[in-house]
């Protein structure tokens, strides 16, 4: 089994930026684990945000966040992070942190990651 335990929420205002923190527990390796974060706005279905692969060397973003977000890994500290610069309204939602045993792909579907976090709120006032 895998826990993921997620921090670094808030409420910002627009403009600002937060980095969250993704901490990985359990038996198995984190560095065998692709790792991504979701995030889901009230009324709205739970949407991919990025997802990095096992050794980092891969990163995906939706378009809305390319520029703006940055996801990368310490496996050391089994430790994923999403920062997030130049926060919009629109980016308010529950961030979940997953992750996907493989080292092979680098999923930016919710069906393919294994295990998940409880979520952190994000909330950025305009």
């Amino acid at each position: 089994q895998v826990q993921l335990v997620e921090s670094g929420g808030g409420l910002v205002q627009a403009g600002d930026a937060l980095r969250l923190s993704c901490a990985v527990s359990g038996r198995s390796s984190f560095s065998l684990y692709a790792m991504g974060w979701f995030r889901q706005a009230p009324g709205k279905e739970r949407e991919f945000v990025a997802a990095i692969s096992w050794s980092g060397g891969r990163t995906i973003y939706t378009d809305s966040v390319k520029v703006r977000f940055t996801i990368s890994r310490d496996n050391a500290k089994k430790t994923v992070y999403l920062q997030m610069n130049s926060l919009k309204s629109e980016d308010t939602a529950v961030y979940y942190c997953a992750a996907m045993r493989s080292t092979t792909t680098t999923p930016q579907t919710a069906r393919e990651y294994d295990y998940w976090g409880q979520g952190t709120q994000v909330t950025v006032s305009s």
